[in-house]
Parts: structure tokens; sequence; C-alpha cells
């Protein structure tokens, strides 16, 4: 974990480092080693961020290392692309495995030799059931399963079979391999679980070299032991697998005896985090991709804007416990409002342009007003922002008969303009349909800066835009993909899409922003935090809004 970049875990406590901890004070391991294990089929989401956070941190606080692992044992659903993700994702969110990087796929030839040491031990066996069968033969939660007729296979017949499913000699699906453990246990997970399946299918990594594929319970335990790890930590909903793994542990020649650990695993509002849910959002088109600013995937909260700081800072909040909870999606808000309110430059942008010509403002003078680039830092400088006879104010801050606390534009009130100039409302131009379409108004030289020399005062300072000298461009205002707390909890979460998630506007910005790169995060004053988007399919910039202004979550920790 690069020191430089990501945040100091020092004085972190939970559960999980307080086992740790133990651990190292009684002198049970010389090294902790933690392991950061997805499955590339699909993108990592900011649940994974958790675990992430977790497993690094705490390889950080006491000095030891955490590997980062790819548990490839399903080609079918596997891809390159997804490890290529992965991998990029975890360096933006500031960490760094350094030469520890592993697949399970590394370990396939042992892992096939094991097995074949549980089948001469007479700890394992080729089964025929098919799967509907294996699933009659397993009980239930109340009651025992009962032995496959294959169960009593003789060793040398077993790797027979074994070796042949190996070879590819038979279908997908045709036989498996299952330890031979207790039909009657009261955790179904030690009824006989499957450890091999046949899949004739090319691997991302290996190719066609294999046949069959262990599964993720088989594999996992045993690479983690193999990569020497001390803590194995995992979900909640891994629990009822710790048994399976503790006995392969025991049951094999391994050289190392991890230990696993469950936490909670992050659960939000307003979205899904399944990887299967994300997978149908993207492939079903409700939305842009993997990287859609809407999605919880990490990759879609960058190219949002959010800092990887955030995501840092938002996993240290949440905490690590042994009880599942629903996090309010509005405590990332402000996590990302905290951390880019004080780094994010200031920018003027219309979203919703109204247009304002200054009748007393010469025509064809550009005047350059000097802006601040942020209130709070003047260490960051000023920018020029030029200022012309006809301007861009938003939509919503003119009204032509407001009611009494609307201080901003309307027929005869002065207003100040940020930076520039005290103006005044004088003629209001309307279409055929009545709509406003542009306001007359003029403006006092004396009150250059925003002040006036008479001391008179205003109630209302609006934000501007040049309609000559700016720059259009396309914002998009991203909400939440879902508009239920709790997506599919009353039916499908298809129905629950936000239809309003994303809303496109044809705004007009600052002409700084024309060079903005894309990932640049700005505070466009009074709106909120945009981020300069990547997308080249339009002829003008794109900006994302990251996070308004406005901060929920802080309100309701007052209250």
């Amino acid at each position: 974990m690069s020191e430089t970049d990501v945040d100091s875990t020092e004085n972190a406590s939970d559960f999980i480092r307080d086992v740790i901890r133990e651990d190292v004070d009684a002198g049970r391991h010389a090294t902790i080693v933690t392991r950061f294990p997805p499955e590339p089929n699909g993108y990592l989401h900011i649940g994974h961020a958790k675990s992430m956070c977790l497993n690094f941190g705490v390889a950080s606080d006491f000095g030891g290392r955490c590997h980062l692992r790819f548990d490839d044992t399903n080609p079918v659903k596997e891809e390159l692309e997804y490890i290529d993700s992965i991998q990029e994702d975890v360096r933006w969110l500031g960490f760094d495995w350094g030469e520890h990087l592993y697949y399970a796929s590394d370990n396939f030839e042992q892992l096939c030799a094991w097995a074949e040491h549980l089948i001469t031990e007479g700890k394992a066996y080729v089964d025929d059931l098919s799967a509907e069968e294996m699933r009659e033969y397993r009980g239930t939660l109340t009651e025992p399963g009962k032995p496959s007729p294959f169960r009593d296979r003789t060793a040398e017949e077993n790797l027979d079979l074994f070796r042949r499913m190996s070879s590819g000699e038979f279908e997908d699906g045709a036989r498996v391999l299952r330890a031979k453990i207790d039909m009657a246990s009261g955790n179904i997970n030690l009824r006989d679980p499957v450890l091999y399946r046949i899949l004739n299918a090319d691997h991302p990594r290996t190719g066609d070299a294999w046949h069959i594929y262990p599964t993720y319970d088989f594999a996992h335990g045993q690479s983690d032991s193999i990569e020497g790890v001390t803590h194995s930590l995992c979900t909640l909903e891994f629990a009822d697998h710790r048994p399976l793994y503790d006995w392969l542990i025991e049951n094999l020649p391994v050289d190392a005896t991890p230990r696993q650990y469950e936490f909670s695993r992050l659960n939000l509002t307003y979205t899904v985090l399944s990887k299967r849910l994300l997978m149908q959002l993207v492939t079903e088109g409700h939305v842009k991709g993997w990287d859609d600013p809407r999605m919880p995937t990490l990759s879609g909260l960058r190219r949002r804007g959010i800092p990887a700081a955030a995501i840092r800072d938002f996993a240290g909040l949440i905490g690590v416990t042994k009880s599942n909870s629903t996090v309010d999606m509005a405590l990332l808000d402000h996590c990302t409002r905290d951390l880019l309110n004080k780094s994010a430059p200031r920018r003027m942008g219309v979203l919703r342009p109204l247009k304002v010509v200054i009748e007393n403002f010469p025509e064809g003078k550009v005047e350059m007003i000097e802006a601040q680039n942020h209130p709070q830092d003047p260490d960051a400088g000023t920018r020029q922002v030029p200022f012309t006879r006809e301007l861009y104010v938003e939509q919503e801050d003119f009204m032509e008969e407001p009611p009494r606390k609307f201080f901003r534009l309307s027929p005869g009130r002065e207003v100040r303009l940020r930076y520039a100039y005290f103006v005044t409302c004088q003629e209001i131009i309307k279409d055929a349909a009545g709509k406003v379409t542009e306001l007359r108004c003029t403006y006092d030289p004396e009150t250059k800066g925003g002040n006036s020399p008479d001391g008179r005062k205003v109630k209302a300072t609006l934000h501007w835009v040049s309609a000559t000298e700016g720059v259009p461009a396309e914002v998009r205002l991203y909400d939440h993909l879902f508009k239920e707390e709790e997506p599919g909890a009353n039916g499908n979460f298809l129905d629950d899409l936000n239809p309003e998630s994303l809303t496109a506007l044809n705004a007009y910005l600052e002409p700084v922003l024309a060079d903005a790169a894309a990932g640049d995060t700005v505070q466009f004053e009074r709106q909120g935090y945009f981020c300069a988007d990547p997308d080249t399919s339009i002829d003008a910039p794109v900006f994302n809004r990251t996070v308004a202004l406005r901060d929920s979550w802080a309100k309701a920790k007052k209250k």
C-alpha cells in the first residue's frame, strides 16, 4: 500500500484488527499476510472497496502485505477485460500489491494433485448424479441428505474416472468430484460438496489445457495456503463455508494453515451491489456500460468524479462489524463533498440559460473580470472571466412575479453578478407562447468587483456566463439509479429503476473549461461539483455532476 497515496489507518480498531493484534502479541505469525481475491467475472463495485480497504489496511497496520489474487476458476464467466479493469481499480483506490499478484489458475496443477490425494485417502469420490439429482439427495435445512449410489466407489475407480474427466473424455456436467464428509451434517456445505466439475471451455489464461475446474470452495482456501495467507477475510455469506474451508486445510498436505474470518458486507441505499444484477443492467442496456456514472462500480464512481480518498474515508466511517446493515448513500456524498470542498477549483456554469442583455454596456466590448479560484484558499490564485453585453443566467434566478422571500432577478430589482457588477432588470422579452426568452437590464459601472461605493446592499448574488465568449457544453445531472431505497424489495428490481436518473442539459460554461481534461473536477458555483467526462461522441465538453452542494447527511446527523 502506498504511504503517500493512502490515508493512515494506524489508529483504526475493529474486531478483525483485535484478532490480528492478539495473534501478533502471541507470536503466532512472523508476518501478517492478507489477500484481496476478486473473481474476474465483472467490474468491481463499492462493496469490493470495503473489502479492499480492510485487507490492504490491516496488512499495512501490522507491517505485513496484501496479495491481489484472481480467483479465476470459472472460465465461462471470466474475461481478460475484467482482470485489467480490476487491477486499474485497485491502483486507483490507492493500493499496491507489489510483486504479489496471483491467480488461482497458477495452482491448477497443485489443486489437481491435492484432489487425487483426497481420492487416494478415501475422502473424495466421482459422482454421476445429475445436478438436479444431487440437490434431491442433499436434503434440506431440516432433513439430512442421503448418500449417492456412487459414494462407495473404490479409490482406484475414482482415480481412473477423475483422470478421464481431466483428459476431456466426458461432456460438461456428466460427472463431478465430491468430498466425502457427512451427508447428515447440519451444515449443508459439508454434505459431500463438489470439488471439481467438467467444463470443456477455454480459460482466459490457460486456454484449452484443462477440461475440469475446481470450485471456488476448493480453490480458495488452498490458494490461501500456497501463498502463506495468515488471515483470510471474507464477508458473512461465507461463514457457513468456514467448516469446509477448515476441513480441506486439515485433510490436505498443505504447508500453511490460514484462518478465515467473516465481516458484514456493504449494503447501500438506492442501488444494488450484486455483480449478477449489475451485469443484467449492462447487458440489457438499462445503463451505458460498467462505467456509467449511475453505477456503483468503481469505474462508474471514478467517471462520475468521486475521489478515491472519499471512498476510503467512506469505508473507514462505516467500519467493520459482524452484523449486516444498510448504509445511506448520503454518507458517500458527504465524504465526497467534504473532500471536494477543499480541493475543487471554483468555476461558473449556467445549466439552464436565460439570456440577459446589458443595454448600457458597449456592444462588442469584452471586459476581463478577476475571479477567485477558491475563496477559502488564497494560494489558489485568480482567473480572468470575460464579461460582455450579452450574458446567461439561470432560468430559476428570475421570476416575473416573485414571492415575498425571492430576492433574485425580477422587474425593477437590483442584484449582484458574481465578481462583476450590480445589474437591474428593466424589461422582459417573451415569445409568442408567453415564455420569457430574454431580460433587458442595465448595470452600474461604479460597482465593479460586486461592491457599491455608496454602500447600498443587494440581497442576491448570481453566477453568470458570457453568451458570446462562453463555451456550449452538455452537463449531465445524475440521480439515484433506483427510486426505492431497497430495489427489488417488493418484486423485480428493474421495476424500481428511476426514469429520471439522468438529465442532460445544454449549458454554457466559462471559457477556461473548454480545455478541461477528462477527470478534472470543479465546483460550478451555486450548483455543485462536476467532473469532465471522457465522452467524445458530441462536439462539446461534457461534464457530469458528481454531487450537489447540499449535504443531507450532515443535516441528518445534526438533527
